[in-house]
């Protein structure tokens, strides 16, 4: 009798996920329910030192993955999976133990760590990415047009062989589009809390995980921000809040690309913007100000269910303008033929939009 094979980890999560729409370790939050906030982070310079010290003696201190047990009750094949993705944080002495999932989903798991004690803080999360999903996004190219790649250091692919790899999405080609992506989170999430925005603090990426700032306590994970009835004095304090991060992203050249209520998490009545790693440049995209509408309008809807009364358009162009951006649509002159009729109109077309007032 033939025994029937085992599911892959990426099979069994997907069940899960398919039946669950996600699958999370975190428990239900309302706004009116008070929650610890966490300790105080220290200065950017003294996590810094400590990582260095940390790192300083990994000659005669580091751990070998194959010895990264953790608290997380995990299956065997994403067991497997955390000590590949994770197993370089751990001999590099960031975290001690992985504790739980705080949320699963087709892209990324999120796991909460505990934190090895020279990182600074006392939790760590490990976002954790599912190569399989990662590299068949739907729509990806949308996102990636004119943005750079980058390979897993951060520095810009321009090999031809490479750059051909990954326009043909050969084995080798969604390898590296899987780590620009990748990369290009982590560049985000460097700029933006460099510029002060309500985003998680970057510590650490790997070749397919980003370790980051933990938000919540050792029970419970903060919720997104569509789980929460938020108390009234908040509304509008807390939109507020969210369009200054709008601003602090146009200033850092970025746009999220996919924010809504769904990634923004709520914790001791303060916000905290995630998951970047289809974040687009303004200046860059020709798609870019379609996907900045739709952005804003994502989260004015939000917040109009909370009773606020906004016009999400007419905000958009503000924020857009105040920024500096051209407005209308973009253009990317590569794909335009300047010797074709039909494409010289419609550049001339675009440029008299831009140069309407208003």
């Amino acid at each position: 009798m033939k025994t029937k094979p085992q599911p892959s980890f990426d099979e069994e999560f997907d069940e899960l996920v398919d039946t669950f729409g996600h699958v999370t370790g975190v428990h239900s939050l309302t706004g009116r329910q008070k929650a610890k906030k966490l300790p105080t982070v220290p200065a950017p310079g003294v996590r810094d030192r400590a990582a260095q010290d940390a790192l300083s003696r990994l000659g005669t201190e580091d751990e070998s993955r194959e010895n990264l047990n953790f608290s997380y009750q995990a299956s065997r094949h994403e067991a497997g999976w955390l000590r590949d993705s994770l197993g370089e944080f751990y001999e590099h002495r960031w975290f001690d133990d992985v504790l739980r999932l705080v949320k699963g989903g087709k892209e990324a798991n999120v796991y909460l760590c505990a934190a090895n004690p020279t990182s600074g803080v006392p939790w760590l999360a490990a976002k954790v990415y599912r190569p399989r999903r990662l590299r068949n996004l739907r729509k990806d190219h949308i996102y990636r047009e004119g943005r750079t790649d980058l390979d897993s250091s951060g520095r810009v692919i321009e090999d031809d062989g490479l750059l051909h790899a990954m326009r043909k999405r050969s084995t080798l080609g969604l390898e590296l589009l899987h780590a620009s992506w990748i990369e290009h989170e982590y560049q985000t999430l460097l700029k933006l809390h460099a510029a002060g925005a309500d985003s998680p603090q970057p510590f650490a990426r790997g070749h397919n995980a980003i370790l980051m700032g933990y938000v919540g306590d050792a029970v419970t994970a903060a919720p997104t921000l569509n789980s929460v009835d938020l108390p009234r004095r908040l509304v509008r304090p807390l939109f507020e809040r969210v369009v200054h991060n709008l601003e602090i992203l146009l200033a850092c050249r970025r746009i999220h690309g996919d924010l809504s209520a769904f990634n923004i998490l709520y914790w001791d009545e303060e916000i905290t913007l995630i998951d970047f790693p289809q974040a687009i440049d303004p200046e860059q995209n020709p798609s870019a100000y379609g996907i900045f509408v739709r952005d804003v309008t994502r989260i004015c809807q939000y917040f109009q269910e909370q009773g606020l009364r906004v016009e999400p358009r007419a905000l958009a162009g503000d924020l857009w303008r105040k920024a500096g951006y051209r407005r209308g649509p973009q253009v990317d002159l590569r794909y335009l033929n300047a010797e074709d009729a039909a494409d010289r109109g419609f550049w001339e077309q675009v440029r008299r939009e831009e140069e309407k007032p208003g």
